[in-house]
């Protein structure tokens, strides 16, 4: 594939932004708790238990922050499109600040995110990976109104995911490295944001499905690049179909690099995560443990975001119980 002739720019999270995320998101998130993975390394593994937020992930913290500070903007109403997470995040932040809600969800989105939008209230309007990915680019869809609340890409969303490094910093400030997984990029970059205003050393990677891997060949050609070979599978929180070029001005100097999984490396990081730690990790939160075990991301204390936890029951016990030991 032809790189594109795009020259990329050094985009910044605003500091103030971060600081100001820190004070607010509380509201609808939680302080999440970073234990250590009871497996022998190395790398010495660390567990940030994002699948403990009210939501099972995340995303509640982007979403509220980018809801709260829309202020006027959304008193018609917010709109999101995502796999599930974001869609709970900002039904939840909806809520909260008393607006409607409706979500553009990829028909590939399981029940237990379809079942939790709807129990917060939103209204699901279902829709194909190619569509909705049109919609995220586009910022715009004909079934949808209101204030869009964009998943990953504006930088409300990614200075309420920031405050994630904030907390890893504190709770472990000799962290080496940080990987998260790259759907989007508004985790990895967020916490990469937090990173670089704290002046710390630690380095931020990425960690994608072989199935749908855009960062890794964006980083390997130097641009924004479109993942042709992808393929959907059971990781459905991460791993799009292409980079966006905001996203990338912020990805290339801001993240140590992508490390790519194979899908029998996050079924067995998942069924790691389920027998040591008694954890449930969804695909896209397996993907960072099984990035981390790999020893790509360093040898040292590598902690590993697990994003979420919202997987249909009966899929988390094929995979655990099928997968490697």
């Amino acid at each position: 594939m032809e790189a594109h002739s795009t020259v990329a720019t050094r985009r910044e999270i605003p500091s103030a932004l971060i600081e100001d995320a820190r004070k607010h998101v509380y509201a609808a998130a939680v302080r999440t708790p970073l234990v250590r993975l009871n497996y022998a390394g190395p790398p010495e593994i660390y567990l940030k238990l994002e699948n403990l937020q009210p939501i099972g992930a995340f995303k509640v913290r982007g979403a509220y922050n980018a809801v709260r500070l829309a202020g006027n903007r959304a008193q018609d109403g917010v709109w999101t499109v995502s796999a599930g997470n974001a869609a709970q995040g900002v039904a939840l932040a909806a809520r909260i600040v008393g607006v409607s809600c409706r979500v553009l969800v990829m028909d590939t989105a399981p029940a237990a995110k379809l079942n939790a939008i709807q129990r917060l209230g939103a209204e699901i309007v279902k829709a194909s990976f190619d569509k909705c990915w049109q919609a995220l680019s586009e910022r715009t869809h004909p079934a949808m109104e209101g204030f869009f609340v964009h998943p990953f890409e504006d930088e409300e969303f990614i200075a309420g995911n920031a405050t994630i490094g904030c907390e890893i910093l504190e709770d472990l400030p000799d962290v080496e490295a940080i990987v998260a997984a790259y759907g989007g990029g508004g985790l990895s970059c967020g916490i990469a944001s937090a990173l670089q205003v704290a002046n710390s050393r630690a380095r931020v990677f990425a960690a994608e499905p072989e199935t749908a891997s855009p960062l890794a060949l964006s980083l390997a050609v130097g641009s924004p690049q479109r993942f042709e070979a992808w393929k959907p599978s059971w990781v459905d929180g991460c791993g799009g179909k292409s980079v966006f070029p905001r996203m990338w001005d912020l990805a290339h100097h801001l993240l140590a690099g992508s490390v790519v999984c194979s899908l029998d490396e996050i079924q067995r990081a998942m069924r790691i995560i389920a027998e040591r730690n008694h954890v449930i990790a969804e695909g896209a939160g397996a993907c960072a443990v099984a990035a981390g075990l790999s020893g790509k991301c360093g040898t040292g204390k590598v902690v590993c975001v697990v994003s979420g936890g919202n997987i249909d029951l009966p899929k988390f016990s094929e995979l655990v119980s099928t997968a490697a030991e």
